[in-house]
């Protein structure tokens, strides 16, 4: 079968060529029928066979020169250089001998530019995983500060420095969690979760961020269980907590972060609605608010927006099946819901 569809693919690339021959075929016939009636059928059948003969041979050497240029083409592409150009030269025709250049030329210029941006990605991931390393030892020592010397402060500065190290370990984890985005190899854990036990676990361990805002946290709804990762789980909660803190409105009285669990029976889903207060976001930047280095308009409140914070939420959504969706309009605060699917354990 497989050579069927093969001598019929080459049959076809070459039709105009087999069609000339036959109606050269035909056209003898006829002219051998009018000259030579007698020996028509004679000649007709010499005719057919040496065609046929013309055809096979024909066949034989393009499939046989065909798989020499599959082989020599192959090596082309597998390294683009100019031996191996001149080598597929030689054994195509000479009208594409220019197109063969140029494309050899093409492909070494690509590859050395990708080499130079490899080299260059490898650089700065080296200077990335440095500066992580690096960063470490201030984060350490002021740990060490206000876990030794806190009562020396004042409650004012204490508050202050807690915001500064949380925030200092907001950006290393972000930049962790970029670099695993793009791992193969990803050590999530799947387990049993109460999901508002869990957002209040996270709400403690980043408490700082939200004093420093003076954020009321309110928790509506009743505790349900879902199945995900508890490290991938809270990095998501914590930049969505991170993007409330940093997009409070100037003279806010009372900044609300709200935390409502909710059970879809029509989609079988849990639902976490997460709300603020806060400034929201334009209606027409909603949909864009999820997707790399994207500030929208609501950047102009901050020098802190990256636009990264919500883009790694919506990276390890994916990775944890997780579906996310955000309502807001301007001056009403933003929700950002996260779907948790309905696991029966």
């Amino acid at each position: 079968m497989k050579w069927l569809k093969l001598i019929y693919g080459y049959f076809h690339a070459y039709r105009q060529w087999f069609l000339i021959l036959i109606s050269t075929n035909l056209l003898f016939s006829f002219l051998a029928w009018l000259a030579y009636p007698e020996t028509f059928k004679v000649l007709v059948g010499l005719m057919i066979a040496f065609t046929l003969a013309m055809i096979t041979l024909a066949m034989f050497l393009i499939i046989r020169r065909q798989k020499i240029i599959e082989a020599v083409f192959q090596d082309f592409l597998l390294e683009a250089n100019e031996t191996n150009e001149e080598r597929l030269c030689q054994v195509s025709p000479k009208i594409y001998w220019s197109y063969i250049r140029r494309t050899g030329s093409a492909i070494r210029s690509f590859r050395s530019e990708r080499n130079e941006q490899v080299t260059q990605l490898n650089d700065y991931e080296n200077y990335i995983e440095g500066w992580v390393h690096e960063i470490k030892k201030p984060l350490s020592l002021m740990t060490l500060v206000l876990d030794n010397r806190s009562d020396e402060m004042s409650p004012l500065v204490k508050q202050r420095m807690l915001h500064v190290r949380d925030q200092m370990h907001g950006d290393v984890e972000r930049i962790l969690y970029f670099a695993r985005l793009e791992a193969t190899h990803k050590d999530y854990i799947f387990e049993s979760i109460n999901i508002l036990a869990f957002c209040k676990q996270t709400i403690e361990e980043h408490q700082s961020l939200l004093d420093e805002s003076g954020f009321q946290i309110q928790f509506i709804g009743e505790e349900i269980e879902i199945l995900s990762d508890r490290k991938g789980l809270a990095f998501m909660l914590e930049q969505i907590i991170a993007n409330s803190t940093k997009y409070v409105q100037q003279n806010q009285d009372r900044p609300i972060l709200v935390f409502e669990t909710i059970f879809d029976k029509v989609e079988n889903q849990i639902i976490l609605h997460i709300h603020d207060n806060g400034p929201g976001v334009s209606e027409e930047d909603v949909p864009f608010i999820f997707e790399k280095g994207f500030t929208g308009g609501r950047g102009t409140y901050t020098r802190q927006a990256t636009g990264m914070g919500l883009f790694l939420v919506s990276k390890l959504a994916y990775d944890l099946a997780i579906q996310l969706d955000a309502k807001s309009e301007h001056d009403s605060g933003l929700t950002i819901s996260l779907l948790f699917p309905n696991v029966k354990q």
